[in-house]
């Protein structure tokens, strides 16, 4: 579970709410699930917490940014998503959704409507059969919600698992799936620092169920992103090589 972890030492609001940090809140709701061994980073620790021996052993990472989007290591973010596109699951929170991390994986703006008023949102679950949604029921209302609205700048994603209303009259695909080489990606909308939403037992369930879903249970995909030159010899098929050639036998292709 990885967190940015500034507004809560910098907002006496978000304090309040999540005294022990976002991170610390969503681990202890994953913790209660035997099957998920959980473990937290921050931004300000070493590599952002996130050494290439730590995303080596993850099965699956969560992230929640906002502030500091920009402060996040490019060198860090090519490590993740490196891990993803091997089969390390991926889920990102809320105003995740303009980290360097999402934007890399997605190829789009990312970018949204959105208005600080407290207002109510409904989530309404669009495939009810899906696994990230069981034990929820129909729709999760939230008292106090950011509202997000559309155009939405993301791929079309696998599946839209939820959608939200709001109570100004918007809409917003809260709920997204996506798949990158071999590892799955989950966006979930809720969860805006000043409102306690990742107390709520909903919310909770929806992201012990994401966690499982996400979990790729194969070996990694190491070479996922290998390109290499195959031999004439090496065909499947018997060929001859026909015609000039740019590259020399097992000589390295351009990127």
């Amino acid at each position: 579970m990885w967190n940015e972890f500034i507004h809560e030492r910098e907002n006496a609001v978000v304090q309040e709410v999540y005294p022990h940090g976002i991170h610390a809140a969503i681990a202890a709701a994953l913790g209660s699930d035997d099957e998920i061994d959980v473990s937290t980073a921050t931004l300000d620790e070493p590599e952002h917490g996130l050494p290439t021996s730590r995303l080596d052993a993850a099965d699956v990472l969560i992230w929640w940014g906002h502030k500091a989007h920009g402060q996040v290591s490019d060198d860090v973010v090519e490590r993740v998503v490196a891990r993803v596109h091997q089969g390390m699951g991926l889920i990102v929170l809320h105003s995740g959704h303009f980290a360097k991390v999402f934007r890399r994986l997605m190829g789009t703006p990312c970018s949204l409507r959105w208005r600080e008023a407290g207002e109510r949102e409904r989530l309404w679950v669009i495939n009810r059969s899906h696994p990230i949604v069981q034990g929820v029921g129909p729709s999760i209302e939230l008292p106090n919600a950011e509202m997000y609205g559309e155009p939405f700048l993301v791929p079309e994603p696998m599946e839209t698992v939820f959608v939200s209303w709001f109570e100004g009259g918007e809409v917003f695909r809260s709920g997204l799936t996506y798949q990158r080489g071999a590892g799955r990606i989950f966006y979930f909308r809720p969860g805006h620092e000043t409102y306690p939403i990742y107390h709520n037992p909903a919310i909770q369930t929806v992201l012990r169920n994401a966690v499982h879903w996400a979990h790729n249970p194969s070996r990694p995909w190491t070479d996922v992103a290998d390109a290499p030159n195959v031999p004439v010899d090496a065909a499947p098929e018997k060929i001859s090589a026909r015609g000039p050639s740019l590259h020399r036998p097992g000589e390295a292709g351009l990127r």
